[in-house]
């Protein structure tokens, strides 16, 4: 099912933009400052603004999944609770870790001619603390993440990836998505853009291929060479 290195090298071959997920393929954003503290401190933060968290917040450890919700259930909360998660995501970008081969990819897609689009449901500002904290801000062409108080931009929504094509002026024929979730092959066929999945952890390579990925990966350094 892992993709075979010629596999790699027939489906990058007329890729000329890689638009590539943030959390998985670049890092492990919420590696040191787990997921379900963030998703805690975001409830604290509602009762302490003396608001009530909606029903099933509580039993929810995803916060970009905790964000939905109150999206879905106190809309006039978004807006806040949005720029409350972008701060915790910022925090945890300066602690995350990096994902092996990861930079790689950045570094080999520039070099081979390529355009980098980072295209995430993480804030915007995560991500450029992150890529300038690491040094790599100038291998990626555009930074698209989630929309600020609108989380119904994020994946499987394709409007981040369809803004990153514009904004670089390319066709789908000419790009390639790369994720870890189904979600992003899901956002991915909705573009037009076929999605390399990134199965990183037991168990994905299965949902990836089920999604639609065309081709599945277990490491980032293999995407690296193929782009070579």
């Amino acid at each position: 099912m892992i993709a075979t290195p010629q596999q790699l090298a027939d489906v990058l071959r007329p890729v000329k933009h890689v638009l590539l997920d943030f959390d998985g393929p670049v890092c492990s954003v919420f590696a040191s400052l787990p997921a379900p503290e963030v998703a805690r401190r975001l409830r604290e933060g509602l009762l302490v603004a003396g608001e009530q968290a909606p029903t099933g917040a509580e039993e929810e450890s995803d916060p970009l999944a905790l964000l939905r919700l109150v999206a879905g259930a106190r809309p006039d909360l978004t807006e806040s609770t949005d720029a409350a998660l972008a701060v915790l995501e910022t925090e945890a970008v300066r602690v995350a870790r990096p994902t092996p081969g990861g930079e790689s990819v950045l570094r080999a897609a520039v070099r081979s001619g390529r355009l980098v689009s980072v295209v995430s449901n993480n804030a915007g500002a995560a991500i450029e603390t992150y890529l300038s904290g690491h040094g790599l801000s100038g291998y990626v062409e555009g930074v698209f993440g989630r929309i600020p108080g609108d989380p119904s931009s994020m994946k499987p929504n394709p409007r981040l990836l369809l803004e990153a094509m514009e904004a670089a002026g390319t066709g789908p024929e000419h790009c390639i998505f790369i994720g870890d979730a189904a979600r992003d092959v899901e956002a991915g066929e909705a573009a037009g853009v076929p999605t390399i999945g990134y199965a990183n952890k037991p168990g994905k390579a299965s949902k990836l291929a089920a999604a639609g990925s065309v081709v599945i990966v277990d490491s980032m350094e293999l995407i690296a060479e193929a782009l070579a």
